[in-house]
């Protein structure tokens, strides 16, 4: 019975070839990379009191209550102010989202102002806030 019992050879897994196209793709990536010299300036950079204080890194929130009130993050604005703001944020950086929250009963014609002013005066992403 024995003898009619075959013997399995093992399996094994040859880990040459495999050597071989790992070494092949570390020179390919070696080659193929481009190495830029660095070189660092040292500089001592003066002391600035304003610094950061014309960066906007988030949003503009503007919310107009049931009253027909503009409020410029919390605080109660006119449009001829807000023109101002607005001109001077634009003039940092026009990249700056404003978000308009707007109560439901605000009148189209004053949401279409508020949005008219930041338009025409340099901040065109806006976005309005509902549920």
């Amino acid at each position: 019975m024995s003898l009619l019992q075959r013997r399995r050879k093992k399996p094994n897994v040859n880990i040459i070839p495999l050597m071989d196209v790992l070494t092949i793709l570390i020179f390919f990536f070696l080659v193929s990379m481009q190495f830029k010299e660095m070189t660092t300036l040292n500089l001592t950079l003066p002391d600035i009191e304003s610094a950061g204080q014309n960066e906007f890194s988030e949003k503009v929130t503007l919310s107009i209550d049931a009253e027909g009130v503009v409020y410029l993050e919390g605080n109660p604005i006119e449009l001829d102010a807000l023109k101002e703001v607005v001109v001077g944020i634009a003039k940092v950086t026009d990249d700056v989202p404003v978000l308009i929250r707007a109560d439901k009963s605000t009148t189209v014609e004053l949401l279409t102002d508020v949005m008219d002013v930041c338009r025409l005066n340099g901040l065109s992403k806006i976005r309005l806030q509902s549920k």
